[in-house]
């Protein structure tokens, strides 16, 4: 077989197929899609002289899905460019060239009989040894290579992308019978490691395991919704991020996934299974009117919800008319908004007796139930579930995590009272004295399985930073960070402030760390496993501190925020910052000047002070301007100006970057900086990222002077910023700050070309903010930040 996969072909170019060749082609994959030959001419093709026999005509589906993947949001292409990786064709003049490729992906039609046909010619073209799969949701994958060569049928499996696939973590891999170990082996490992994936190997059931066990969820509660008379909007006010799911926890997942899909993956599971079972998969009447209506969700236009003007209304499932939203009022909800962590949360709800909680246990033991049937049926072991269960579905945790969380007992107790039976291993594992599916044994995890407990063997490239913490505890911490030996003679600096907000107490951890760091290891990772990576600077401080007129405070906190990063630039030992999500302001800052950047794929990644009425003040502008000149051709002159403009563009628009590959397009990353494709591997990359850099004889960089462009720079910055504000474009303050940016980056009131020191760029910069903090307009978008989570235009 194969051992790297250099090309694939996508069979398909739907929503699907596009979506996972626009994610094999963001990691650099070259891919052949494939669709068919169109029947007829369209309106441009008949009025351009085309002919059915012309190339560009037939291979007009496959281009035209490429062509609308640049046009997606959420983007599917990390940068529009990875579409240049992607080459149309059509399946009949093109589906020899699957000769070239290691991996042929499926992503037809869900329909047995086309599927067979298609892989009756894939079997005829494929080399020997290359990789066929289906992305198929539900279709029996052993009845698909029925028929076929005896090497198709050791090298054939499934493998179910979530849709988008590049932003869905769930992969699905499904082998049959025939399926080589090395080959299964290969894709797991291919699925982790390349594509950045969770990977969970599922059984050859209908619907696999995420779908199998959301789908009932999801129709256990829209039937509990019909019995007991809640509304569509209280059941999402309940089923959300309140118990750990997703914001747009029931109906509206399914306005965004579509009523037909889910109708399709549901009546799937109900055309294949008996009894109770049978029922529960029934999609209710009122669903079915929705269908007829063509009332699909999002792609439609409406669905369980729709939006009249800037009103968004529910629909009354017994009416079929669109009502105000409700929200469930209960005092438990209030007692489970003050609870911290998932599970306490849930723990507020379950033992409540309140229309809420009867809602949550009346939803959830069915669930939880259902799951414990499903064991041995859709997956090995418990592990597999709960992990499909939070990749695909966002669930913080898996039901078997759930049920461990609310407690066994209690769970067992609700499930008499509401007259379901356990299953007998579960029954089997609590006679054996055991109250848990999970045991965490000195930082290493065991699950339950077959009356004994295993341990997971976890990817030694995954770092759990809670449980590293819990066996081996920290170096040093305060409120906002903590210092933590990470192996290997690796430091990691953790922030853990309300959102990563950088204040004081961050600032101190950062100096700490490198003087630590210097004394004792090889290097330093700057990463955390929040939700983000860093969402700025602690702006309710500083807003606090401007009203109160105490100006100094806030130019001592810049000070020594901007001498910590001059700090961590200069370390003799390296430091690697790990950003990952929401990389903003201040967290853009610290990742700057360190000494690389090991980003995870998904790092959105921007200055945006100027939305909240300032400039960066952390050396920012400095070192985005350092970074577009160390990106300029060596020895080779370059226009200076163009630099300036670029940098001064960026900060002004507030530019975030979709990606780490388009941070790199914007120069926050360049050639000595790392992308991570599996978030998962993030911390692991950085720490090995030091480990390099160290080994291989790390120098600070040499202190040198920058060339800036002046007073001449400052004003050709200018014209632009002039002529939106004459255009009506920006505000007044919109153009305040653009003068105040501007003569930053250009070096103040120098001659162009004038080199000039950092010190002096940071006093630029300081004295920059402090007076822009000091406006009265800046506070207003500073507090409208604070209260409504989006910038002012005043």
């Amino acid at each position: 077989m194969i051992k790297r996969i250099k090309k694939a072909a996508v069979i398909g170019s739907g929503i699907m197929g596009s979506g996972i060749a626009a994610h094999l082609a963001n990691i650099g994959i070259p891919v052949l899609l494939l669709d068919i030959v169109p029947h007829e001419l369209n309106d441009d093709e008949k009025k351009n002289g085309l002919s059915l026999s012309d190339k560009v005509v037939r291979n007009r589906i496959a281009t035209s899905a490429i062509q609308s993947l640049t046009k997606q949001k959420p983007a599917p292409l990390t940068i529009q460019e990875n579409s240049k990786l992607i080459e149309a064709g059509n399946l009949e003049d093109d589906l020899p060239n699957i000769s070239e490729v290691d991996w042929v992906i499926e992503v037809v039609v869900e329909n047995l009989d086309v599927k067979k046909k298609v892989f009756t010619e894939i079997d005829k073209y494929r080399k020997q040894g290359s990789i066929i799969s289906s992305n198929t949701s539900g279709i029996s994958v052993e009845a698909m290579a029925e028929g076929r060569s005896e090497d198709f049928r050791q090298h054939f499996l499934g493998t179910h992308f979530f849709n988008p696939p590049r932003y869905l973590k769930l992969l699905e891999v499904i082998p049959t019978k025939d399926t080589a170990e090395e080959v299964l082996s290969f894709m797991k490992k291919f699925g982790e490691d390349i594509l950045g994936k969770g990977v969970v190997e599922a059984k050859d059931t209908p619907n696999f395991i995420a779908n199998r066990i959301g789908t009932y969820g999801l129709l256990i509660t829209v039937k509990e919704m019909l019995k007991s008379g809640y509304s569509v909007g209280e059941i999402d006010s309940v089923t959300g991020p309140l118990i750990g799911r997703p914001k747009s926890a029931t109906f509206r997942t399914l306005d965004v996934v579509g009523l037909d899909t889910f109708a399709h993956v549901a009546n799937n599971v109900y055309e294949q299974v008996e009894g109770k079972e049978k029922e529960v998969f029934e999609i209710p009447a009122f669903m079915s009117k929705m269908l007829d209506n063509n009332w699909l969700g999002s792609k439609s236009g409406q669905g369980f919800y729709k939006k009249e003007g800037k009103e968004i209304l529910e629909l009354n499932p017994a009416t079929l008319e669109y009502e105000q939203r409700k929200t469930l009022q209960a005092q438990s909800i209030e007692l489970a908004k003050q609870a911290k962590g998932a599970s306490n949360k849930l723990k507020a709800l379950f033992s409540s007796e309140d229309r809420a909680g009867s809602l949550l246990k009346s939803i959830i033991i069915p669930t939880l139930v259902y799951s414990a049937e499903m064991l041995g049926e859709i997956a090995d072991d418990i592990v597999a579930i709960d992990r499909a269960m939070k990749w695909g579905f966002g669930w913080e945790q898996g039901p078997f995590e759930l049920w461990d969380a609310v407690g066994v007992s209690k769970v067992l107790k609700e499930i008499e009272n509401q007259g379901f039976i356990a299953p007998d291993w579960v029954l089997e594992m609590v006679a054996k004295g055991n109250e848990s599916f999970y045991r965490n044994e000195n930082g290493v995890l065991f699950y339950y399985k077959n009356g004994e407990y295993r341990q997971i063997i976890e990817n030694p490239k995954t770092i759990n930073l809670k449980t590293y913490k819990e066996v081996n505890g920290v170096i040093k911490k305060n409120s906002g960070a903590s210092l933590i030996d990470l192996g290997d003679n690796v430091a990691l600096l953790e922030f853990h402030s309300k959102s990563n907000a950088i204040g004081f107490d961050i600032i101190q951890m950062i100096n700490y760390a490198i003087d630590e760091v210097e004394k004792n290891y090889k290097g330093l990772v700057i990463g955390n496993q929040g939700k983000n990576f860093c969402v700025g600077a602690n702006l309710g401080m500083i807003l606090m501190e401007a009203q109160d007129d105490n100006y100094f405070e806030i130019d001592l906190v810049i000070r020594q925020f901007q001498q910590a990063m001059m700090k961590l630039k200069y370390s003799q030992k390296p430091v690697v910052a790990a950003p990952f999500g929401m990389t903003l302001g201040g967290g853009a800052e610290i990742c700057l000047p360190s000494s690389s950047i090991q980003a995870s794929s998904e790092t959105y990644m921007g200055l945006v002070e100027v939305g909240v009425g300032v400039i960066p003040g952390g050396g920012g502008n400095k070192e985005l301007y350092i970074k577009h000149l160390s990106s300029m051709p060596q020895n080779v002159d370059f226009d200076l100006q163009s630099v300036a403009n670029k940098v001064f563009e960026i900060i002004a628009m507030a530019k975030v970057s979709t990606s780490a590959a388009e941070a790199r397009k914007n120069s926050f990353l360049n050639q000595h900086d790392n992308i991570s494709i599996n978030g998962d591997h993030l911390l692991y990359d950085a720490k090995q990222r030091v480990i390099e850099l160290h080994d291989n004889g790390y120098l600070p960089p040499i202190r040198k002077k920058i060339p800036v462009v002046g007073e001449t720079g400052y004003a050709t910055m200018l014209l632009g910023a002039q002529s939106m504000h004459l255009s009506g474009f920006i505000s007044d303050h919109d153009l305040k700050i653009a003068k105040k940016l501007a003569f930053v980056i250009a070096g103040g009131r120098v001659p162009f070309g004038t080199e000039v020191d950092e010190q002096y760029l940071l006093d630029l910069e300081r004295e920059a903010f402090l007076s822009l903090v000091a406006e009265a307009k800046s506070q207003q978008r500073m507090q409208h930040m604070l209260l409504k989570g989006k910038p002012l235009r005043n």
